[in-house]
């Protein structure tokens, strides 16, 4: 059973237009296939497909809906804040970010939102973490 599944992240999008530039102008990103009847786009980033889809329900969601990982966080967060990202900043229990970081051990992460109020995640995973991400893509966990 499942020997051939495969994975799609989903976000929504209130304005799929909107979302389409957003994701050009901010992620240099442009779909790979869209379906226009449906209001679908479908992205590649870092070989993980992700659908942005049409529906009245986006940005509801106060979760981290997508988590980008980053080999030079302060890099890609110039980067994005160049094309008029603003990190969030949270002081809760257990979490607190000071210029939109959280110090995680010895891993970094910030958050920021997309043009459709979804919540992202950009985060310097350590080369523990790395490793793991590597055995989990390549399907040799165990």
């Amino acid at each position: 059973m499942f020997e051939k599944l495969t994975a799609c992240a989903v976000l929504p999008a209130a304005d799929i237009d909107r979302a389409r530039r957003w994701w050009h102008d901010v992620l240099g990103r442009d779909p790979v296939y869209e379906e226009t009847e449906g209001g679908m786009l479908f992205y590649d980033v870092g070989g993980t497909a992700v659908m942005v889809y049409r529906t009245d329900y986006a940005g509801t969601a106060q979760n981290t809906a997508f988590n980008l990982f980053s080999d030079d966080l302060d890099r890609d967060m110039t980067a994005l804040r160049t094309h008029g990202v603003v990190f969030h900043d949270y002081d809760l229990p257990g979490l607190t970010t000071v210029d939109g970081v959280a110090e995680i051990g010895d891993e970094r992460s910030a958050w920021f939102s997309d043009s459709e109020g979804n919540i992202f995640a950009i985060g310097q995973m350590s080369a523990e973490s790395m490793e793991r991400m590597a055995r989990m893509r390549s399907g040799s966990m165990g």
